[in-house]
């Protein structure tokens, strides 16, 4: 077992160790350490706060679980992020069928304790909070990536915010580097597309 310290090609080798021997407290500093970049993994992919959040802890709970099958062969954080992308990939599927299940239409009535009242047209001016977010250029470039299909998303994710190597994201996704080189390619175009489209109506 104390072998896996000369297998992690990082700084996490102790602290695996130790957690992998019951100690919570090392696994509690491995959580304060990783517990925003995989918020933002999460966030990026699922494209809702609040599904991240459930993800990141669910995925921390998996690893926990997990860790005596670790094994040091890649980086403790490439381990990490690929359970941490495979709960978002599935919580992203919820999202998408549950939002294909609950369509709503505009001129349904909207319940509420004194009954159900008609919804009022939608108006066709931007409110003051839409212009803000329009020119908001973060929420212009997530919007983008909520577009993609979720295997270029997870790319681009991986690669371009977390800065992930195309070995370590064809590890994670269980990839083949031109596959992952490709999907990163047709991404990149797609946000740039989106972006161009996004600032032209400014």
């Amino acid at each position: 077992m104390n072998d896996i310290r000369r297998h992690i090609p990082d700084d996490d080798g102790e602290l695996v160790l130790a957690a992998r021997t019951g100690d919570l407290a090392a696994f509690e500093l491995i959580v304060r350490k990783y517990q925003g970049r995989m918020l933002n993994v999460a966030f990026r992919i699922t494209g809702v706060y609040e599904d991240a959040c459930e993800v990141v802890q669910d995925a921390f709970v998996a690893a926990h679980r997990g860790l005596k099958d670790f094994r040091g062969e890649s980086r403790f954080s490439t381990w990490l992020t690929a359970i941490t992308a495979n709960l978002a990939r599935n919580r992203l599927e919820q999202l998408l069928t549950r939002r294909k299940n609950e369509a709503l239409s505009l001129d349904d009535p909207l319940p509420t304790e004194d009954g159900d009242i008609m919804r009022e047209p939608p108006s066709t001016r931007p409110t003051p909070l839409e212009e803000v977010e329009r020119l908001n250029v973060q929420e212009k470039v997530q919007g983008c990536i909520g577009e993609l299909p979720p295997g270029f998303r997870e790319v681009l994710v991986l690669r371009d915010l977390e800065e992930f190597s195309y070995g370590e994201i064809g590890a994670i996704l269980k990839l083949r580097d031109g596959t992952v080189k490709s999907r990163l390619a047709r991404a990149r175009e797609a946000v740039k597309d989106c972006l161009k489209r996004a600032f032209g109506a400014l």
